[in-house]
């Protein structure tokens, strides 16, 4: 069995997913995005594409799923150094992992891809999929999440309305509010009301970056904005303690650990 893991960093605590064993399908030791967020925990993006491509072999994932340790976990969830949708063989991922596993596949993403329909189609074979949405228009969107050129806040909206109303699985949004948008809070909620998530996720940046987090009292203002939705802050939400499985060197260049 491999002592050091490259495409999974976990089981790690997430007080999103509970205990969830987290896979990097994207790992060349640089970030791969079609953002670049301000407020990410990995660093500029090295790698700006909205181009999908194999960046990982499936089997090479297959091969540290066969060599785990036994594991309690909820989700395995796709995620890693960048935007999942990016890689172009996702969906033979989560179709070999259901053949051996039995945990619910996750997929995080930053919504960006959800227009295609091969990313639609990939995206379906999950059991939940974590949708980004940190901007109310498009020069917020721009401001914040920098997306690549040809990548537009409005398809973006209209992308995760279309896939929640024809997906099986559980679509919740995850909203990074920080200084440069928290005074646009009421309209991502209405947006939020308009998707129907059902889950809605508040953050703001606990981990190591440049950007400041909101404090609590902000957040709990904010959470106001979305009644009527299912929602949950990453400072009330009930966190698990759980150990990691890669080593502090993988961890760290994922932005897990200081």
């Amino acid at each position: 069995m491999a002592k050091n893991y490259k495409y999974i960093y976990g089981p790690v605590p997430s007080w999103r997913l509970g205990s969830s064993l987290g896979i990097d399908p994207l790992s060349k030791g640089k970030k791969i995005c079609t953002f670049d967020c301000v407020y990410c925990q990995l660093g500029e993006t090295k790698f700006l594409t909205g181009k999908r491509e194999t960046f990982v072999k499936t089997g090479n994932i297959m091969k540290e799923i066969d060599g785990l340790p036994p594991l309690s976990i909820d989700y395995i969830t796709f995620s890693g150094t960048g935007e999942p949708t990016l890689a172009k063989n996702l969906g033979q991922m989560i179709k070999a992992i259901k053949k051996i596993r039995n945990e619910k596949i996750a997929v995080l993403t930053n919504s960006s891809l959800m227009h295609r329909d091969d990313v639609k189609k990939d995206l379906f074979l999950a059991d939940l999929v974590v949708a980004k949405l940190d901007a109310s228009r498009q020069d917020i969107f721009e401001s914040v999440n920098q997306p690549v050129k040809t990548i537009n806040f409005d398809t973006v909206v209209r992308s995760i309305k279309d896939f929640k109303g024809c997906y099986l699985g559980k679509v919740a949004l995850q909203i990074m509010f920080m200084e440069q948008n928290k005074k646009f809070a009421k309209e991502i909620a209405q947006i939020a009301k308009e998707i129907k998530p059902d889950e809605v996720q508040l953050n703001t940046p606990l981990r190591p970056c440049k950007i400041k987090p909101l404090a609590k009292s902000e957040i709990d203002k904010i959470e106001g904005y979305f009644s009527g939705l299912n929602t949950t802050s990453v400072y009330t939400a009930e966190k698990k303690d759980v150990k990691p499985i890669s080593s502090k060197a993988t961890l760290k260049r994922r932005g897990k650990v200081n």
